[in-house]
């Protein structure tokens, strides 16, 4: 793809594959964006140091450690999400984006990452000004310089927390990372690697199923009538729009795969959009399907940089924020379009609604 200087993988056998090859496609990027921008973090590291910095964060978001998710942040969760909607139910009218997914994403992230002083509409703020900075491959200078300032405004929220963790530590990812033994470099740009994806993709998950609900009655119906499980819908929505549409990689070794011949330092984009519609493993791909096995799915990434918060996503969307949110809003519709955007975070940027008082 030379618009965009890069080598794209589509087909979900391929990506499964190629993904976990990280002596050719390496996620260590020095002068990639998101080193530039955010610094060194888990994600742009392969082999023993990324499971170091993994291992560090373990106790705090990992999948494996399902037991933190249920007894500790699943209380929060219902919390936050309780006094949002206790507070949405008597307007009768919303943007769900603004007023609903972004503070429920925003509530989550917070008490994850242990920045409780951050406002929710600062926590979005920053997540989407780092996206846009690490999505910046056209190299616009007013977006390098809004990530720079967001980046800034996080390290001086880490900075007021740093001293609460210390005197009690907790659970959350800033404590984690502290306790055992993470430099404060490391520490910062693996906070700021959760808020850039821990934020965007709940709140546009949330509010992208929500409208694939409302805008397939039938599918809704099934789980009203007990036919099918909310977390069926949200797996169901990250297999057809893929929130994280994209992962990219650099070519650490020469190789020759697939028919194609890959040179050190090109640049690789595994495209897990593109893997969800494959018609190899999805019959009638296009269409929203709560029936259909997601088993096959890379919503959530396929190697080893398969996504550290998927648990606790899944429980914030499927566990909470959806059940919860058809509860007390009743009658929700749609009152107007829902505008999506974005390709390698894909979501929609609005979505009115109103429902019955």
């Amino acid at each position: 793809m030379p618009e965009l200087g890069a080598i794209l993988f589509t087909k979900r056998d391929d990506i499964f594959a190629q993904e976990k090859r990280i002596e050719v496609f390496s996620s260590a990027q020095p002068d990639g964006l998101m080193t530039i921008l955010m610094g060194e973090n888990v994600m742009r590291k392969d082999g023993q140091p990324h499971m170091e910095g993994r291992r560090a964060i373990f106790p705090a978001m990992s999948p494996r450690t399902v037991r933190t998710v249920r007894d500790h942040w699943m209380a929060m969760f219902i919390t936050a999400t309780d006094r949002i909607l206790a507070d949405l139910a008597p307007r009768g009218k919303c943007d769900l984006v603004r007023d609903f997914s972004m503070p429920v994403a925003a509530e989550a992230l917070k008490v994850i990452t242990g920045l409780t002083d951050m406002e929710a509409a600062v926590m979005d703020r920053v997540s989407q000004g780092m996206i846009d900075g690490i999505s910046n491959y056209a190299g616009v200078k007013s977006v390098e310089e809004n990530c720079n300032a967001c980046t800034a405004l996080i390290d001086q929220h880490i900075d007021a927390m740093l001293p609460v963790v210390r005197a009690t530590p907790d659970t959350s990812l800033l404590s984690v990372q502290l306790q055992a033994g993470l430099s404060i470099e490391n520490t910062r740009a693996n906070i700021k690697r959760a808020i850039s994806g821990g934020q965007n993709e709940p709140r546009d998950a949330i509010t992208g199923t929500a409208w694939a609900l409302l805008t397939h009655p039938d599918q809704l119906a099934m789980i009203t009538a007990g036919d099918a499980a909310w977390l069926q819908a949200f797996e169901e929505y990250a297999r057809w729009v893929s929130p994280i549409g994209m992962s990219p990689r650099r070519v650490a070794k020469a190789d020759t795969t697939c028919g194609v011949t890959f040179n050190v330092d090109d640049r690789v984009f595994f495209m897990f959009g593109a893997a969800n519609r494959d018609e190899d493993h999805f019959t009638n791909p296009d269409a929203y399907d709560l029936m259909r096995s997601t088993r096959a799915a890379l919503s959530f990434g396929a190697g080893p940089h398969f996504c550290a918060g998927a648990a606790a996503s899944r429980a914030l969307i499927a566990d909470v924020a959806l059940p919860k949110l058809f509860t007390a809003l009743p009658g929700l519709h749609l009152t107007g379009d829902a505008p999506f955007e974005g390709w390698a975070f894909r979501g929609p940027t609005a979505m009115p609604v109103a429902w019955v008082i």
